[in-house]
């Protein structure tokens, strides 16, 4: 564990949980052109622990846990700052949260109470994730550059971000309930989909 912590890619992704409280600082301030850039640094840094784990091959257990927590405490995070500045609307923000805390919770108690280690994100996950970035992006650019089109695609991406939390949501609880019930039949439960 102590040399898995050490890698490149491991490094990385701490420094991108690093970011987090400064972009909350930042919006606070509605300092939204320097929130903007922690925000593009972070998600650069995203790509590039991902891209140095492969080609490095440094892909780590650690760095499983670690990515997906950096990237959800930095998208929780700007959701909730930017709903409390009037930015984002809450109806948003509250049901990306609970879909997260319901997969955390399942997660939690599956991991607690069966042999499960594995949680991969599904494509409807990684989808979400992706429209969550995308529309926090073009929230803090629509501050900088008030723009239409810049308007228009940031409506498109939260009401995208509803959509697929909504539709990633009710694909873990199908799936999750699928390999619970065919491992009832064949020995202990395997890994949910996320």
């Amino acid at each position: 564990m102590r040399s898995q912590f050490w890698t490149a890619p491991n490094q990385i992704t701490l420094l991108r949980l690093i970011f987090v409280p400064f972009v909350i600082i930042k919006i606070l301030d509605r300092n939204f052109k320097f929130a903007l850039l922690l925000f593009v640094l972070a998600g650069i840094s995203d790509a590039l622990d991902g891209l140095l784990a492969r080609w490095l091959h440094q892909q780590s257990m650690l760095g499983q846990y670690l990515d997906p927590i950096a990237d959800k405490l930095l998208l929780s995070s700007a959701f909730l700052v930017l709903s409390f500045t009037r930015q984002i609307p809450w109806r948003y923000t509250v049901l990306v949260l609970s879909r997260d805390l319901c997969i955390l919770l399942i997660a939690a108690v599956l991991y607690i109470t069966s042999n499960i280690r594995d949680f991969k994100p599904s494509v409807f996950g990684k989808l979400n994730t992706g429209a969550q970035i995308a529309a926090i992006f073009f929230v803090l650019l629509w501050r900088v550059i008030p723009a239409p089109w810049i308007g228009i695609a940031r409506h498109s991406f939260l009401v995208a971000t509803l959509i697929l939390t909504c539709v990633s949501a009710l694909h873990y609880i199908l799936i999750t309930g699928q390999k619970l019930h065919s491992n009832g039949e064949s020995g202990p439960p395997a890994a949910p989909s996320r």
